[in-house]
C-alpha cells in the first residue's frame, strides 16, 4: 500500500514528530517550576539590568511600509543574481537575454521613483 518512494518522508516526518515531542516533555519534566508569581518572575531580564518604562512599545506603520519595501526590493535582486552567472552562456550560444533583464530592472527603477514620489521613503514627515 505504501510505495517504497514515500518511506523516507515518512521515516522523516516520524522523526520530527518524536524529537519535537521529545523536547515538549523534556522541557515540561526538567523545568524550573514556580508555584506563585512574583514581581520578579513576571519582568523580562535583560544583561542584568530591571526594564524600565513600557515594555511593549508600538511601531509606526511606516516602519512596516519600510520593511515590505526592502523586502519586495531584496527579492528582485534575487532575480538578478541568476541571471548574472547565466548570461555568459547566453551570450556563447548567441542568445539575448538582454533585453529582457532591462524591462525588469526598468521596472524596478520605475517603482523605485513611485514610492520616492508618493513619500514612502521619508521616515518623519
Amino acid at each position: 500500500m505504501l510505495s517504497a518512494a514515500y518511506l523516507p518522508i515518512l521515516v522523516q516526518i516520524i522523526l520530527a514528530a518524536g524529537l519535537a515531542g521529545f523536547i515538549v516533555v523534556l522541557s515540561h519534566v526538567a523545568g524550573e517550576r514556580t508555584k506563585r508569581k512574583t514581581a520578579i518572575t513576571d519582568t523580562p531580564y535583560e544583561c542584568g539590568v530591571k526594564g524600565e518604562g513600557v515594555v511593549h512599545t508600538r511601531f509606526s506603520v511606516k516602519f512596516y511600509v519600510t520593511v515590505m519595501l526592502f523586502i519586495l526590493f531584496d527579492i528582485e535582486v534575487v532575480f538578478l543574481i541568476p541571471w548574472a552567472f547565466i548570461y555568459r552562456d547566453f551570450l556563447a550560444n548567441h542568445i539575448s537575454i538582454l533585453s529582457p533583464i532591462l524591462f525588469f530592472l526598468g521596472v524596478l527603477v520605475l517603482g523605485l521613483f513611485y514610492e520616492v514620489k508618493k513619500g514612502a521613503l521619508e521616515w518623519e514627515k
